[in-house]
C-alpha cells in the first residue's frame, strides 16, 4: 500500500489503527439512524433525528481526527474553489432555461429569501459531511478500491432520498463526482457551496407538483398542494411536520424547510 492510498484510508486521528467492526458499526447505525428519521413521523421523527446527530457527532469526535484530515480546514479550498464557479453557471443556464419554459416558481415557505438560502447553504455542507468524512471515509477502509468505496457511498446517498424522482437520479450522479472530488482537494466547503447552488436551483426550476417541496422519505408521500398552500400562509400552525431533503442534520430538520 502506498503512503498516499494509506492516508486516503487510514482512520483521521493520530492513531492510524482502526477495526474493520468498529467502522462497519458506526457506519451501519449512522445510516440506520438517518434512514429511520427520514421514514419516521413526529414524535419519533424529532428523536430519531436528535440519536442520529448525537452519534455521528460523538464516533466522529472518538477518532480524535484533526481538521485536516476530516476536509474541514483550509487545505484544498482555493484550488476547489472552480467547483462553485461551475455550479454557478450549470445554475444560470438551468435558470435561463426553465424561465423560457415558464417553471420557474419561488422557494416554498414565508421564510425570508436571505434566511433560506443561508441555511440551506449550512445544510448542504452539513450533507457534505455525512457523504464524504462520515461515510466515505469508512467505506474506503472497509471495501477495496475507490472506486466500490465512491460508488457505494453516491449509492446510499440516493437511496436516501427515495421515493423523489427528481432528487434520487440527481444525488447520485452528484455523489460519485462530491466523493471523486473530496479525494482530490480534501475540503468539503467548496463540494457543500456547490450542493447548495445547485440545490436551490432545483427547488425553483422543478415543478412542486414532482418535487414536492424537495421532500424525501415518508414526507414526499404526505405532500398535499392544497394543504401546503395553508401552510405558507401560516406556518407556524403546520403540524405535518416531516424530514426533507434539506433537513437531515440541522436544528430545525422535523419542519423542515424548503
Amino acid at each position: 500500500m502506498t503512503a498516499e492510498r494509506a492516508s486516503e484510508t487510514a482512520a483521521p486521528g493520530k492513531n492510524q489503527t482502526q477495526s474493520p467492526t468498529r467502522d462497519l458499526v458506526e457506519f451501519g447505525v449512522g445510516y440506520a439512524l438517518v434512514l429511520a428519521a427520514i421514514w419516521t413521523l413526529n414524535p419519533w421523527q424529532r428523536l430519531l433525528y436528535w440519536v442520529a446527530v448525537v452519534w455521528i457527532v460523538v464516533t466522529t469526535w472518538m477518532h480524535r481526527p484533526t481538521w485536516k484530515a476530516l476536509g474541514l480546514g483550509l487545505s484544498g479550498l482555493v484550488r476547489s474553489l472552480w467547483i462553485v464557479g461551475v455550479a454557478v453557471i450549470l445554475a444560470g443556464l438551468a435558470l435561463y432555461t426553465a424561465g423560457r419554459l415558464h417553471t420557474l416558481h419561488q422557494l416554498h415557505g414565508p421564510t425570508p429569501l436571505i434566511s433560506h438560502v443561508w441555511g440551506y447553504l449550512i445544510w448542504a455542507v452539513m450533507q457534505q459531511f455525512l457523504l464524504q468524512i462520515y461515510f466515505l471515509l469508512r467505506l474506503l477502509r472497509l471495501l477495496r478500491g475507490k472506486a466500490a468505496a465512491v460508488v457505494a457511498a453516491a449509492g446510499l446517498f440516493a437511496l436516501a432520498h427515495l421515493p423523489n424522482p427528481v432528487l434520487t437520479p440527481i444525488t447520485l450522479v452528484w455523489g460519485i463526482a462530491a466523493c471523486v472530488l473530496f479525494l482530490r482537494y480534501r475540503n468539503i466547503y467548496a463540494l457543500g457551496m456547490a450542493h447548495g447552488i445547485l440545490g436551490l436551483c432545483v427547488a425553483v426550476i422543478v415543478p412542486d407538483s414532482i418535487q414536492h417541496h424537495m421532500r424525501v422519505g415518508i414526507g414526499y408521500y404526505r405532500y398535499h398542494p392544497r394543504q401546503h398552500r395553508r401552510q405558507q400562509v401560516d406556518h407556524r400552525n403546520q403540524t405535518d411536520q416531516i424530514v426533507s431533503t434539506d433537513a437531515w442534520v440541522m436544528a430545525d430538520a422535523p419542519t423542515r424547510r424548503s
